[in-house]
């Protein structure tokens, strides 16, 4: 799925993270926990080096706890990441952040310097109401929709000793992974308007159909389970009354409900991929970009060809 939603000011924060990188002592990066591989900026990872990570998985009590505890062993065993899993419900798990920051950058506890962290996370992940928790007052902006915070602030915990860098809600301009680009929608990270709701609804109920059938049977009510997403869907619009003229079930609607539900939790905790669905995407990725980049260089070799033929004319 290809996705047009790449805001001005989200190009302008990109810059100003390679920017900031070098004079902060970590990055604090904000997951998603239903989608810790699709919800974090591959960008980091080619500019980030030696420099400590912290990945914050929230919305846990939106997600598998075995999906996430599978995670968080995955992503402590790589080097200079540590992982701490929460949600906006336990502020007192939030701020145990600021005790494991020390204890990463443990010289700045008792210098003159604050220890300076630089927090980044995609839209709508949560970013700003856990700047607000940490700070004990209401700073960062916040709404239930992507893009709500629109510059770079600077927030002093002045008792914790942090001047944490807060960042926009950044997404990249172009999301390889097409099934990183459905869980993103199916989550809410990006506008609905900049996609297919249909499209989303169809994916979101193959994978849930899939692995986690029996959480749809009884939230829908239904006493067999479907064969497709497409019965799925249907029955589902049947039972919530989204139907067309001549009984024909309207399946954007039925979508819509679907995915606002899962959004909320109301089908239960659900993870949208697992480390092991990383490492086999992410091999196919490089395929598809290794392919992308050989037709280029072709075109690229051909257009020279073609100046060096004219100019000798």
């Amino acid at each position: 799925m290809q996705i047009q939603w790449y805001p001005g000011h989200m190009y302008k924060a990109s810059k100003e993270l390679k920017q900031i990188l070098p004079s902060v002592d970590l990055i604090i990066e904000v997951l998603d926990a239903r989608i810790p591989f699709s919800s974090q900026n591959p960008m980091l990872a080619s500019i980030r080096r030696d420099k400590p990570c912290i990945k914050i998985l929230n919305k846990d009590d939106l997600a598998d706890d075995r999906q996430t505890q599978q995670w968080q062993d995955y992503l402590d065993r790589q080097k200079g990441i540590k992982t701490l899993a929460v949600n906006m419900s336990a502020p007192d798990k939030i701020k145990q952040l600021t005790a494991l920051c020390h204890k990463i950058i443990p010289k700045k506890k008792h210098s003159d310097q604050l220890l300076k962290a630089v927090i980044i996370g995609i839209p709508n992940v949560g970013k700003s109401t856990l700047i607000n928790i940490l700070a004990g007052r209401s700073i960062a902006k916040t709404g239930n929709e992507p893009a709500v915070t629109k510059g770079q602030q600077r927030i002093a915990l002045k008792s914790e000793h942090i001047l944490l860098f807060d960042t926009p809600g950044m997404l990249w301009g172009n999301i390889e992974n097409k099934n990183s680009g459905y869980r993103l929608a199916t989550t809410g990270a990006i506008k609905d308007t900049a996609i297919d709701i249909d499209d989303v609804g169809f994916f979101a109920a193959e994978y849930l159909l899939k692995e986690y059938p029996q959480m749809l049977m009884d939230r829908y009510q239904l006493r067999n389970k479907p064969n497709s997403e497409l019965e799925f869907l249907e029955a589902l619009g049947k039972k919530r009354g989204c139907l067309r003229s001549g009984g024909i079930v309207d399946l954007i609607k039925a979508s819509k409900i679907l995915l606002t539900e899962l959004r909320a939790g109301t089908l239960g905790k659900i993870t949208l991929e697992t480390p092991k669905m990383m490492q086999v995407e992410s091999k196919q990725t490089a395929i598809i970009m290794a392919k992308k980049e050989e037709k280029k260089a072709i075109r690229k070799a051909r257009r020279k060809k073609g100046i060096l033929h004219t100019s000798k004319k």
